[in-house]
Protein backbone atom coordinates (compact mmCIF):
# COMPACT_ATOMS: atom_id res chain seq x y z
CA UNK A 1 0.00 0.00 0.00
CA UNK A 2 1.36 3.43 -0.93
CA UNK A 3 1.30 5.84 1.99
CA UNK A 4 0.19 9.43 1.59
CA UNK A 5 2.70 12.03 2.79
CA UNK A 6 2.43 13.25 6.36
CA UNK A 7 2.11 17.00 6.79
CA UNK A 8 3.10 18.45 10.19
CA UNK A 9 1.97 21.92 11.15
CA UNK A 10 1.56 24.08 14.22
CA UNK A 11 -2.06 23.89 15.31
CA UNK A 12 -4.12 26.99 15.94
CA UNK A 13 -6.99 27.60 18.36
CA UNK A 14 -9.33 26.86 15.43
CA UNK A 15 -8.11 23.24 15.56
CA UNK A 16 -9.25 22.75 19.19
CA UNK A 17 -12.26 20.53 18.46
CA UNK A 18 -10.29 18.33 16.06
CA UNK A 19 -7.48 17.88 18.59
CA UNK A 20 -9.90 17.21 21.45
CA UNK A 21 -11.65 14.46 19.46
CA UNK A 22 -8.31 13.01 18.35
CA UNK A 23 -7.09 13.03 21.97
CA UNK A 24 -10.16 11.12 23.15
CA UNK A 25 -9.73 8.46 20.44
CA UNK A 26 -6.05 7.97 21.12
CA UNK A 27 -6.44 7.80 24.90
CA UNK A 28 -9.13 5.14 24.52
CA UNK A 29 -6.60 3.07 22.58
CA UNK A 30 -3.66 3.87 24.85
CA UNK A 31 -5.27 2.92 28.12
CA UNK A 32 -7.17 -0.13 26.88
CA UNK A 33 -10.67 -1.27 26.01
CA UNK A 34 -11.94 -0.77 29.57
CA UNK A 35 -12.34 2.93 28.84
CA UNK A 36 -15.93 3.78 28.03
CA UNK A 37 -17.33 6.26 25.54
CA UNK A 38 -18.29 8.50 28.49
CA UNK A 39 -14.71 8.45 29.78
CA UNK A 40 -13.37 9.25 26.31
CA UNK A 41 -15.86 12.12 26.03
CA UNK A 42 -14.75 13.40 29.43
CA UNK A 43 -11.10 13.29 28.34
CA UNK A 44 -11.99 15.25 25.21
CA UNK A 45 -13.70 17.88 27.34
CA UNK A 46 -10.67 18.20 29.61
CA UNK A 47 -8.43 18.72 26.57
CA UNK A 48 -10.50 21.54 25.08
CA UNK A 49 -9.46 24.38 27.43
CA UNK A 50 -5.82 23.31 27.18
CA UNK A 51 -5.93 23.09 23.40
CA UNK A 52 -7.79 26.38 23.05
CA UNK A 53 -5.09 28.15 25.06
CA UNK A 54 -2.64 27.31 22.27
CA UNK A 55 -1.63 30.35 20.26
CA UNK A 56 1.01 30.90 17.62
CA UNK A 57 2.54 33.72 19.66
CA UNK A 58 2.90 31.59 22.83
CA UNK A 59 6.48 30.24 22.82
CA UNK A 60 5.86 27.99 25.84
CA UNK A 61 2.92 25.89 24.57
CA UNK A 62 2.99 24.54 21.04
CA UNK A 63 0.69 21.98 19.49
CA UNK A 64 1.90 20.12 16.42
CA UNK A 65 -0.69 18.34 14.31
CA UNK A 66 0.07 15.56 11.84
CA UNK A 67 -2.28 15.37 8.87
CA UNK A 68 -2.64 12.84 6.09
CA UNK A 69 -4.76 13.96 3.13
CA UNK A 70 -6.09 16.82 5.26
CA UNK A 71 -7.25 14.63 8.16
CA UNK A 72 -5.67 14.98 11.62
CA UNK A 73 -4.10 11.64 12.60
CA UNK A 74 -1.68 12.56 15.42
CA UNK A 75 -0.53 15.44 17.58
CA UNK A 76 2.07 16.50 20.10
CA UNK A 77 1.95 19.20 22.74
CA UNK A 78 5.31 20.74 23.57
CA UNK A 79 6.14 22.95 26.54
CA UNK A 80 9.35 24.91 26.66
CA UNK A 81 11.24 25.90 29.79
CA UNK A 82 10.49 23.47 32.62
CA UNK A 83 11.99 20.15 33.72
CA UNK A 84 11.97 18.19 36.96
CA UNK A 85 15.24 17.73 38.89
CA UNK A 86 15.68 14.20 37.54
CA UNK A 87 15.80 15.59 33.99
CA UNK A 88 17.73 18.82 34.48
CA UNK A 89 18.77 21.00 31.57
CA UNK A 90 19.05 24.74 31.26
CA UNK A 91 16.71 24.96 28.24
CA UNK A 92 14.35 21.97 28.42
CA UNK A 93 11.48 20.99 26.15
CA UNK A 94 8.73 18.76 27.54
CA UNK A 95 6.77 16.56 25.18
CA UNK A 96 3.63 16.89 27.25
CA UNK A 97 1.48 14.79 24.89
CA UNK A 98 2.32 12.62 21.91
CA UNK A 99 -0.55 10.64 20.41
CA UNK A 100 -1.30 8.90 17.14
CA UNK A 101 -4.71 7.61 16.14
CA UNK A 102 -4.72 3.79 16.27
CA UNK A 103 -5.00 3.18 12.50
CA UNK A 104 -1.85 5.28 11.99
CA UNK A 105 0.41 3.68 14.61
CA UNK A 106 3.44 2.09 12.96
CA UNK A 107 2.96 3.87 9.63
CA UNK A 108 5.57 6.63 9.96
CA UNK A 109 3.29 9.31 11.39
CA UNK A 110 4.93 9.21 14.83
CA UNK A 111 8.38 9.35 13.23
CA UNK A 112 7.48 12.47 11.24
CA UNK A 113 5.93 14.10 14.30
CA UNK A 114 8.94 13.31 16.50
CA UNK A 115 11.33 14.69 13.87
CA UNK A 116 9.38 17.95 13.88
CA UNK A 117 9.46 18.05 17.71
CA UNK A 118 13.26 17.92 17.62
CA UNK A 119 13.44 20.50 14.85
CA UNK A 120 11.44 22.88 17.05
CA UNK A 121 13.68 22.04 20.02
CA UNK A 122 16.77 22.89 17.97
CA UNK A 123 15.16 26.10 16.69
CA UNK A 124 14.54 27.16 20.30
CA UNK A 125 18.02 26.10 21.48
CA UNK A 126 16.70 23.46 23.88
CA UNK A 127 19.35 21.25 25.48
CA UNK A 128 17.15 18.42 26.74
CA UNK A 129 13.80 16.86 25.82
CA UNK A 130 11.75 14.92 28.33
CA UNK A 131 8.38 13.27 28.77
CA UNK A 132 6.33 11.18 31.16
CA UNK A 133 5.03 7.86 29.91
CA UNK A 134 2.66 5.34 31.47
CA UNK A 135 4.90 2.53 32.81
CA UNK A 136 2.65 -0.19 31.36
CA UNK A 137 2.66 1.29 27.86
CA UNK A 138 5.58 -0.81 26.61
CA UNK A 139 4.93 0.10 22.99
CA UNK A 140 5.32 3.82 23.74
CA UNK A 141 8.43 3.23 25.86
CA UNK A 142 10.02 1.23 23.00
CA UNK A 143 9.12 4.01 20.54
CA UNK A 144 10.76 6.69 22.71
CA UNK A 145 13.82 4.52 23.34
CA UNK A 146 14.32 4.29 19.56
CA UNK A 147 14.55 8.11 19.63
CA UNK A 148 17.28 8.04 22.28
CA UNK A 149 15.16 8.64 25.38
CA UNK A 150 16.32 6.91 28.58
CA UNK A 151 14.63 6.45 31.93
CA UNK A 152 15.28 9.33 34.31
CA UNK A 153 13.04 8.52 37.26
CA UNK A 154 9.38 9.05 38.04
CA UNK A 155 7.28 12.01 39.13
CA UNK A 156 4.07 10.12 39.88
CA UNK A 157 3.17 6.51 40.67
CA UNK A 158 2.63 4.51 37.49
CA UNK A 159 4.49 6.99 35.30
CA UNK A 160 8.11 6.92 34.15
CA UNK A 161 10.05 10.05 33.24
CA UNK A 162 12.30 9.75 30.18
CA UNK A 163 14.92 12.22 28.93
CA UNK A 164 17.07 12.76 25.87
CA UNK A 165 19.84 15.24 25.15
CA UNK A 166 18.86 17.35 22.15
Amino acid sequence: MTESPVHIRIATPADAEILADLGARTLRGTFGPDKTEAQADYLALTFRPDVKSCALDDPDAIFLMAEVEGAAVAYAKLRIGYSPESVGGTAPMEIARFYADAPWVGRGVGKALMERCFTLAADRHCDVAWLDVWENNHRAIAFYEKWGFVMAGSQAPGWATMRRTV
